[in-house]
């Protein structure tokens, strides 16, 4: 039975806020291991690693994915299939190129240029987990942000044996390089670099509780998106909204992992009981059905709030990685909602639209974390760098107070950078 907390404000939150989702000791001491092996031995820990996870003998030479492989996943995809990927491709491009931001130089008076150049980077690792749920869209969602803010290397990392969706996604999406590398070592292993898969600038993409320590771990010696944890839908609906809808909703997320969040928001008990009943009959026809009885046991919840302004305000606290909203007038109040990695506006909006073709990135803030990051997108993949360019007469109008500042801090040497430019005035 999903709890149902009626003005339980502070229950509610303690329920569906999973955020110490990284502090396991015993996952650290792994994957720090992992880390020091990688390091260390390179391929030949990556071999390893790889026969004791994903059970498979594979040669440093056989890692990276051929153009012949390429060419006969593309002979075993379904036709159907590559013209949705295809179309995928287009739809994330277009809404990533709008994202894209110009360099500028600004002539702020005279003598006095400044602006910002906005460079992509040099290359990129993409993690995209195997296992029971092979994320062909999460492919997609990482390299074509990456292609088009003009990074040139984009390494795929993915665990074996690779299915010829993911080899085709990742074509399509501009993918440069293929690996058959899987879980915390494929991390390292791009992070670090090894004798067959190089070092990159930045890694993205989800993955399971060690691939995300693993990022963790590895930020510093290259950039990362984010540390993802579970899951997470939050749902705000009112009386007016299809029970069916809403329950349908909460399992597609439920069934990604038994660690996934489901939560509804409401004004109506009797809403709220309708989708519990949704919940229990829709779950049985379901593949998933063991994993998402799991989820929505231990982490579904609904909140009675008294108006669809404080349900609002609950969800603001929370952060959810996706929001929807399935209201009268929900155009109108999801203006109100600021802290969600993505907002679903509407009864014909679900959260699997924004996963896998609508355009805006499905790699998105969790565990709170909406607060203070954003989902993936083309400033991702680009880096910003400060032009400052004075000439004598500009810098000959500001070198006493720079100096002024720099002996204030003790920086004498500061100071004598900018005075020394004018020094035969200084002795005047």
């Amino acid at each position: 039975m999903i709890p149902i907390f009626d003005k339980d404000k502070a229950g509610f939150i303690a329920k569906v806020r999973k955020d110490g989702f990284l502090d396991n000791k015993e996952v650290y001491d792994i994957v720090y291991k992992i880390m020091q092996d990688i390091r260390k031995d390179k391929d030949k820990a990556l071999m390893q690693y790889t026969k004791k996870f994903d059970k498979t003998d594979i040669a440093p030479e056989d890692m990276l994915v051929t153009k012949e492989e390429i060419k006969k996943a593309y002979k075993e995809i379904d036709k159907d299939l590559l013209k949705v990927i295809q179309q995928a491709v287009l739809n994330v491009a277009t809404y990533s190129i709008k994202q894209k931001e110009k360099s500028f130089l600004w002539n702020k008076e005279e003598g006095v240029k400044i602006g910002q150049k906005v460079t992509p980077l040099r290359s990129v690792g993409i993690y995209i987990p195997g296992g029971t749920a092979p994320l062909i869209s999460s492919v997609i969602m990482n390299a074509v942000p990456a292609y088009v803010a003009g990074v040139k290397e984009i390494v795929m990392c993915s665990p074996p044996p690779l299915d010829a969706a993911r080899i085709v996604a990742a074509n399509e999406s501009h993918v440069t390089k293929i690996y058959r590398a899987g879980g915390a070592q494929a991390i390292f292993a791009m992070a670090f670099g090894t004798e067959t898969i190089p070092k990159v600038d930045k890694i993205t993409g989800p993955g399971n509780i060690y691939v995300a320590y693993a990022k963790k771990m590895a930020y510093g010696y290259c950039g990362i998106d984010m540390v993802a944890g579970p899951s997470e839908i939050m749902i705000i609906a009112d009386e007016t909204a299809n029970p069916r809808f809403v329950a349908a909703d909460m399992l597609s997320q439920a069934e990604h992992d038994k660690l996934s969040i489901s939560s509804l928001l409401t004004t109506s008990k009797k809403l709220a009981k309708e989708v519990i009943k949704e919940i229990t009959v829709q779950a049985k026809e379901l593949e998933r059905s063991d994993i998402i009885n799991e989820s929505i046991k231990n982490n579904a919840a609904i909140y009675i709030g008294q108006d669809i302004t404080e349900c609002i305000d609950v969800l603001n606290e929370c952060a959810p990685e996706h929001a929807e909203i399935i209201t009268e007038n929900a155009e109108v109040y999801s203006d109100y909602i600021t802290q969600a990695g993505a907002v679903f506006v509407g009864p014909y909006s679900p959260e699997p639209l924004g996963d896998y073709l609508a355009g805006p990135n499905h790699t998105l803030p969790t565990a709170g974390t909406a607060r203070f990051f954003s989902p993936l997108g083309v400033y991702d993949f680009m880096k910003k760098s400060s032009v400052i360019q004075y000439d004598k007469e500009a810098l000959e109008r500001a070198y006493k107070g720079i100096s002024l500042f720099a002996q204030c801090e003790g920086l004498d040497a500061h100071a004598n950078a900018v005075n020394i430019r004018f020094k035969e005035k200084k002795d005047e």
